[in-house]
């Protein structure tokens, strides 16, 4: 076994790269042998080589008030076809009952009426907007883009621990990831048969095409973003880049007749789908928060009349409600008359009578979330929290118990990641995502890894300081490349108007989520 693994031991977790100490699992031998030659110094030499090349690209994010190069992990995360398999059909299974979830929602309300879930979890969601009731999307899909973020227990069995489907980000990440460790690792893709990720971005287009109002014969698709300073904003002009469609701010589009218009200096054309990366409160302020700059006044409306097809739809909200996500399995089998492919992690409901005494008794053993947290703010880790946050914890859930669920305990998997000059083990999660065309939900090979770098965290997320690793799926045989599109857009450039007067996309290098 080469240096860098000598002091490596395996962690109280599932660990995703070796059996026991010392005995690989069969899908990492040929990167154990590709590690094998090289000294520890020039492992790290690569690592922080790669982290010069990710700044010189713009692919950054912001952490402690700095802006710092995406860490990426040089050992990837594998998976194989079989698992894949598990993955892709469980968040198939997972996307489709929650469609069917926000469609009852803002419709008949049947799950409602029969009990299935309590009308309270509905009516108490401040992402319940009645704008959005009766409005039906084309196709009837509202998640056009979902990350279902996922964990391996104890057992080495694979759990849902969240569903994000208003505008998930991080797939940026999984591209860039993959571009860098090609360059690392070249002969390995071609002997492992890893399944590629360049086809996110045609896929996501004819998903966004094939979702535009019915009679659009030529759909004109925009990126809209909040602008520079949010974080996820190389996502936004990385993806509007690939698929060479427009990257645009709130105030490039007018609303008028409810319909949508992009400004150029040639004059206005129409736009019919609008992939939106702001939430809702700052999408339109005549019908939200009224004090948005960021918004289109009056894109709502144009949505609302069928006019303009919003992805992810407004209101998706109540559907990755941490509160809704313990209702998850019944609405599989309510919507679906089948089984959960992935469970959940075991939960509690502390709004229930009895559960949450329950909570209280033991809430040093268990993991409390605001049930609209993100990015890990707000979670409490019961086993490794102080007293004084324990009794702060629970004043807050007994203030609030609508605002809270508990949870078992997972100790993540953990792979081994570089420390220094030397391989550790740290807890990795799983966020696949998942495009809706209304026909098929497809699911990217891989998905984001995140990693959290420091020892024995739990809390993965960019923005508590993790970091990534590239995720293969192994396929059965060979693969083959998707086809590249008819014409490849152009490298990012500096914010301007092409051309034709419309905005072209605007240049790399803004803060990371």
């Amino acid at each position: 076994m080469a240096d860098i693994f000598d002091a490596y031991a395996l962690a109280d977790a599932w660990d995703e790269m070796f059996e026991r100490p010392g005995e690989v699992r069969t899908a990492y031998e040929p990167v154990l042998a590709a590690l094998q030659p090289i000294e520890p110094s020039e492992l790290r030499f690569r690592a922080d080589q790669m982290a010069r090349a990710f700044t010189d690209r713009g692919v950054t994010y912001a952490f402690a008030g700095e802006e710092r190069p995406w860490p990426l992990d040089l050992v990837p995360r594998i998976l194989d076809a079989l698992e894949w398999d598990l993955i892709q059909r469980g968040v198939g299974q997972r996307v489709r009952a929650l469609e069917a979830y926000l469609s009852d929602a803002y419709g008949h309300a049947r799950a409602f009426e029969d009990g299935v879930v309590p009308w309270r979890l509905l009516l108490n969601s401040p992402h319940f907007h009645r704008v959005a009731h009766g409005v039906e999307p084309p196709g009837g899909v509202r998640i056009h883009v979902a990350g279902i973020d996922l964990v391996r227990d104890e057992a080495g069995d694979f759990r849902v621990l969240e569903d994000n489907v208003r505008v998930p980000s991080g797939v940026s990440y999984v591209i860039e990831n993959r571009r860098a460790m090609t360059r690392i690792f070249p002969s390995l893709f071609a002997e492992q048969h890893v399944l590629p990720v360049d086809g996110y971005a045609q896929r996501l287009l004819s998903a966004l095409r094939a979702a535009a109002p019915a009679g659009t014969a030529d759909p004109r698709v925009v990126v809209l973003t909040p602008g520079p300073s949010n974080a996820a904003y190389f996502e936004h002009a990385l993806l509007a880049r690939l698929m060479g469609v427009q990257l645009v701010e709130g105030h490039d589009l007018v609303c008028r007749n409810n319909r949508v218009w992009m400004r150029t200096t040639r004059g206005e054309v129409p736009v019919h789908v609008v992939y939106r990366r702001l939430d809702d409160d700052f999408l339109d302020p005549l019908h939200f928060r009224p004090d948005s700059v960021i918004g289109c006044p009056g894109i709502m409306s144009a949505a609302m009349a069928g006019n303009v097809t919003l992805a992810n739809a407004v209101g998706n909200g109540i559907a990755d409600d941490k509160l809704l996500y313990t209702y998850v399995p019944d609405l599989i089998r309510y919507y679906l008359s089948e089984e959960p492919i992935l469970p959940n992690v075991e939960s509690y409901r502390p709004d229930e009578p009895g559960q949450l005494e329950a909570v209280l008794d033991q809430i040093e053993q268990l993991v409390i979330k605001p049930v609209d947290g993100a990015g890990g703010q707000g979670i409490v880790i019961g086993p490794r929290a102080d007293r004084e946050t324990i009794e702060r914890t629970r004043k807050a859930v007994i203030a609030d118990p609508r605002g809270f669920i508990a949870q078992r305990p997972v100790a993540l998997s953990t792979s081994p990641t570089l420390a220094g000059e030397r391989m550790a083990p740290r807890h990795i999660d799983l966020r696949p995502f998942a495009v809706n065309d209304g026909n098929d939900v497809w699911v990217l090979p891989g998905g984001l890894t995140r990693v959290a770098l420091q020892e024995g965290n739990l809390i993965v997320n960019s923005s508590q300081g993790g970091g990534s690793k590239d995720t293969w799926v192994l396929a059965e045989g060979p693969t083959e490349r998707p086809a590249a599109p008819a014409t490849a857009p152009p490298e990012v450039a500096p914010r301007q108007l092409g051309p034709d007067g419309t905005p072209t996309v605007v240049q790399e290098g803004a803060q990371q989520q």
